[in-house]
C-alpha cells in the first residue's frame, strides 16, 4: 500500500497518481524487471551530500532524480550546483536524516523535510514516470507535469545514459 503521507501529499496538491503493487524490490533495476517498465521511465532517487561553503558549518543535502537507464555524472551535477564538493550519501545517513528504511528514499521533497530536489531532464521525456512511494512493494505512476509538481523539483542536466540500457 502507498504510504499515507504520500497519499495525503498528492491529495493536498491535487495530483493524480496510479498506484502499482508489486513484489518486494530494493533497486530501480529490480523494479523495472518486476514490472516490465522501461528503465528510462523509472525514477532513480539518490541523496547527495553537498560540502558547505566557507563560513557555513553544515553539510546540505539534495535529492537527485534521474532515469534508471542513466548514471549520475557527479562532475556535471557539481557544476550545475556550483558546489565546492559533492558526494553520494550512504544509506545510513539517509535512514538517520529522514527516519526511513535504507533504500526507501522518494523524490517527494515534502516527505523529507523539503530537501531540494533536482530532476534530470531526460526523465521528463517519459509519458508516465514510475517512482518509489516510500514502500518496497508499491510504486506510483505520474505524468511528467504532475511529477514536477509533486516533487517540487528543479530541472537540470546531470545524468549520462548507460550504454545498452533502455
Amino acid at each position: 500500500m502507498v504510504p499515507k503521507t504520500l497519499q495525503k501529499h498528492l491529495i493536498k496538491i491535487g495530483v493524480n497518481a496510479d498506484a502499482v503493487a508489486h513484489k518486494t524490490v530494493y533497486t530501480a533495476y529490480d523494479l523495472a524487471k518486476t514490472t516490465g517498465v522501461n528503465l528510462a521511465h523509472i525514477a532513480k532517487t539518490i541523496l547527495i551530500k553537498v560540502e558547505p561553503h566557507y563560513g557555513e558549518n553544515k553539510f546540505k543535502h539534495i535529492i537527485a532524480v534521474l532515469p534508471a537507464s542513466h548514471q549520475l555524472d557527479l562532475k556535471k551535477f557539481k557544476a550545475a550546483l556550483k558546489a565546492k564538493k559533492i558526494s553520494i550519501a550512504d544509506e545510513r545517513l539517509m535512514s538517520k536524516l529522514f527516519k526511513i528504511k535504507a533504500g526507501a528514499l522518494t523524490p517527494f521533497s515534502a516527505m523529507h523535510g523539503n530537501v531540494p530536489v533536482f530532476i534530470d531532464k531526460a526523465l521528463l521525456k517519459a509519458k508516465k514516470i514510475m517512482t518509489r512511494s516510500g514502500s518496497f512493494t508499491d510504486s506510483v505512476f505520474l505524468k511528467p507535469k504532475d511529477f514536477l509538481e509533486a516533487t517540487a523539483g528543479s530541472i537540470s542536466s546531470f545524468a549520462k545514459k548507460v550504454i545498452g540500457k533502455k
